[in-house]
C-alpha cells in the first residue's frame, strides 16, 4: 500500500526575516512587486532567508492514453514515443529552455506504449504500456495509480540525493488534456464544457468529441471526488500520477515545485487532494490557454507568474519561470542593504539627508 510522506509546515519565521531584509535593501519597500513576495515564499518553503536555487531540474513524465482511440487529439498516439526520443536527444523545446535556465532534464517513461533502449537520459519505470480507454471502464487499476505515484516519489528522491534546490514538472502524452479535464471536473465539480479545451489544436468538431468523451468517461466510471486515488485511477493518466508523486516527494523535503500548465495542474489537484499541505510548496509558472487551467488554479488558490498564451506542456512554462524564481532569490541574496551601500533611507523635514 502506498505511504505518502509527511509534508512540513512553512517556515513563517524565515518568511518574516526575508521580508525584513527586503525592506532594508536599496529600493523603496515593495518596489519589486511580486518578486518580493516570491522571495518570501521561497524562504518559507526552504527555511532559508536567502534561499538557494542554483540546482534546478525539470522532471518530465511520459505516458500514453487509451482514450486517444476516441479522436480526442489532433496528433496520433505514436507521437508520444517519438517525442520521448526527441527529449533524450536534446532537441525539444523543453531541452532548449532548460539549457537556458541552467536546469537538468529528467525524462521518465512511466507509461509509454512503446519500449525504449537503455539511455542515460531516460528513466525506465513503466507501470503499464499506457492506460485503458476510460470511455469503457477505468483508465487503470488503483494499484497502477499508486505504483505511478510511487515512481514520482522515487524519481524526485533520487534527484534530491544528487542535489536539488528547485524542481519543475513537465509532461508528455498524446491525449493527456482529456484525462486532465476529467480530473478537474471530478475534483472541482466544474461543468465539463468549462474545463475542456482544444489541446493540441482541435477544430470545433474535435472539441465537441472531446467534451462528449470526458462526459462519457465521468458517467461510465463515476469517480469519487472525495477519493483522489479513485479519480486518478478511473479517469487519470500514468504520467499525471507520476507528477503528483514528484510534487508530494519534493514538498516533503522542502523543495519548491514550479508547476507547468494544465496537465501539471491536474496532477497538482490530485496531490493537493491527497495532502492539502502540498499547495504551500507549489509555484504556478503560468496560465495556459486551456480553459480548465484557470479553474484549477483558482481551486488551488495559486496565482500564476505570467501568461504567455502557452499550451505546449513538456515543462516549458515552468522552465521559463525558473528565471523569475532565480531572480527573486538572487535579489534577496546579492542586493546591497542601505547600510552596506551607504545610501540614505530618508530626507529630514529640513532637507537634510539622513546618514550623510
Amino acid at each position: 500500500m502506498l505511504t505518502l510522506p509527511a509534508i512540513p509546515p512553512l517556515d513563517l519565521q524565515a518568511a518574516a526575516a526575508a521580508r525584513a531584509r527586503q525592506d532594508s535593501l536599496t529600493k523603496p519597500p515593495g518596489s519589486l512587486g511580486r518578486l518580493e513576495g516570491l522571495a518570501a515564499q521561497l524562504a518559507a518553503m526552504t527555511g532559508h532567508v536567502q534561499p538557494p536555487v542554483a540546482r534546478k531540474a525539470v522532471i518530465v513524465m511520459a505516458g500514453d492514453h487509451g482514450v486517444t482511440q476516441a479522436g480526442v487529439s489532433a496528433y496520433p498516439a505514436a507521437v508520444t514515443p517519438q517525442m520521448v526520443l526527441n527529449f533524450i536527444g536534446g532537441g525539444a523545446a523543453i531541452n532548449v529552455l532548460a539549457r537556458q535556465a541552467g536546469a537538468r532534464v529528467i525524462v521518465v517513461d512511466v507509461g509509454v506504449a512503446a519500449d525504449f533502449a537503455d539511455h542515460p537520459g531516460l528513466v525506465k519505470r513503466k507501470v503499464a504500456p499506457g492506460t485503458s480507454n476510460m470511455l469503457s471502464g477505468p483508465a487503470m487499476s488503483r494499484a497502477q495509480a499508486e505504483a505511478a505515484l510511487q515512481v514520482g516519489l522515487d524519481v524526485v528522491a533520487g534527484e534530491i540525493a544528487q542535489g536539488l534546490d528547485v524542481v519543475a514538472t513537465g509532461d508528455m502524452g498524446i491525449g493527456n488534456t482529456t484525462p486532465s479535464s476529467a480530473i478537474v471536473a471530478a475534483l472541482t465539480g466544474a461543468p465539463v464544457a468549462l474545463v475542456t479545451g482544444r489541446g493540441t489544436g482541435l477544430d470545433d468538431a474535435g472539441l465537441a468529441r472531446k467534451v462528449a468523451a470526458v462526459q462519457q468517461a465521468l458517467e461510465t466510471n463515476r469517480p469519487d471526488p472525495h477519493d483522489a486515488l479513485d479519480v486518478l485511477a478511473k479517469v487519470g493518466g500514468l504520467e499525471i500520477a507520476g507528477l503528483a508523486g514528484v510534487m508530494l516527494g519534493a514538498a516533503a523535503q522542502r523543495i519548491p515545485v514550479v508547476i507547468d500548465g494544465f496537465i501539471s495542474g491536474a496532477a497538482a489537484l490530485v496531490a493537493a487532494s491527497l495532502a492539502p499541505a502540498v499547495t504551500n510548496y507549489l509555484i504556478a509558472a503560468h496560465r495556459s490557454v486551456e480553459i480548465g487551467h484557470r479553474v484549477l488554479l483558482a481551486h488551488l488558490g495559486l496565482e500564476p507568474l505570467f501568461d504567455l498564451e502557452l499550451r505546449l506542456g513538456e515543462g516549458t512554462g515552468a522552465a521559463l519561470a525558473f528565471h523569475l524564481v532565480e531572480a527573486a532569490a538572487r535579489i534577496q541574496r546579492e542586493m546591497a542593504t542601505f547600510a552596506e551601500a551607504g545610501v540614505s533611507t530618508r530626507v529630514e523635514a529640513d532637507g537634510h539627508v539622513a546618514g550623510l
